[in-house]
């Protein structure tokens, strides 16, 4: 790291929050100064509707340490946060939520633990303070995760967190386009520790996060980090065609023992629907991985920023 570089950075991506930013700012500015004045808060608007970014440039003209990134549309809250993580240069990293959520105060924590040792320290959300939909969308989300994927989460940790700059070293050589900063991050590796933190009620304005998207994040999760839906499709297939034979063995003797007197024209009527759809689906779960490849080798940028505050040049 160089000598002018910030002992912690730390990155939030901004939508729909311009009643937001000025809180979060200083509170920061706040939790940050109780452990060091070499510090920088980048800001990364993701093309958010409303006058976020002015709000964000302004607070970049108070205070040179806050920097903020616009994007040139909405990428989405993981590419912003990849955004924000390619140019910040501290020793430390924090990841965090623009909606106060995530506590800022709990900065100085998580800190105090990473300097146990830790290169990752994760805050664990032990009461959300969300309501009953937040709680139940999120939950399935994980479920879906688990299910398809096989991979088991702690939906306790989202992004909030502290990240030593080797590990965001590592994170930034990853040029996947299905992201997730959370399973990025755990494919890493590295030595982790998770504490328990405070977690707050959103300070201002509704979660842009449906069930719909938090779903369709879930599946590009899972076709991004795993195979097994390819798995299972063979499995099923191959359990189609154990029960058919079967099925077939006891047609056949049924047929000729007198059970059976006329075929059934429904049944092959079904079974041929049936064989249809299961088909079409194998063919779209393949699709959905030749999509994602289609889209990886492309190679497009993660996203594109259209405008910098308070960033050098060469940055």
């Amino acid at each position: 790291m160089s000598m002018n570089s910030p002992l912690i950075s730390v990155v939030s991506p901004v939508y729909r929050a311009e009643g937001i930013v000025g809180e979060l700012v200083h509170r920061l500015v706040q939790s940050l100064s109780s452990i060091t004045e070499s510090f920088e808060i980048i800001l990364v608007n993701d093309a958010s509707p409303d006058a976020s970014w002015n709000q964000i440039a302004e607070e970049a003209r108070k205070d040179s340490r806050v920097k903020g990134v616009n994007l040139s549309r909405n990428f989405g809250q993981h590419y912003a946060i990849s955004a924000g993580l390619s140019l910040a240069k501290g020793e430390w990293v924090v990841v965090m939520d623009c909606d106060l959520q995530d506590v800022p105060e709990e900065i100085p924590n998580l800190y105090k633990k990473a300097l146990e040792g830790f290169d990752i320290v994760f805050a664990k959300r032990m009461y959300r303070i969300d309501n009953f939909f937040k709680k139940m969308s999120s939950t399935l989300f994980h479920l879906v995760f688990h299910f398809f994927s096989g991979i088991k989460t702690d939906k306790t940790i989202a992004n909030f967190g502290i990240y030593n700059h080797k590990v965001i070293a590592e994170f930034n050589k990853m040029p996947e386009q299905a992201r997730s900063f959370p399973s990025l991050i755990a494919f890493l590796g590295f030595k982790t520790a998770a504490i328990p933190v405070k977690h707050a009620a959103r300070f201002a304005g509704e979660t842009s996060y449906t069930l719909a998207k938090l779903i369709h994040l879930s599946f590009n999760v899972t076709i991004a980090n795993s195979n097994r839906p390819l798995k299972m499709a063979v499995e099923l297939g191959l359990f189609l065609a154990a029960m058919s034979f079967l099925l077939a063995i006891y047609n056949l003797v049924a047929y000729n023992i007198g059970v059976i007197q006329v075929p059934g024209f429904t049944t092959t009527v079904f079974s041929i629907w049936f064989v249809g759809g299961l088909l079409l689906s194998m063919l779209g779960i393949v699709g959905l991985y030749v999509g994602k490849i289609f889209e990886q080798v492309k190679g497009r940028p993660l996203f594109v920023i259209s405008e910098k505050i308070n960033f050098e040049e060469r940055e």
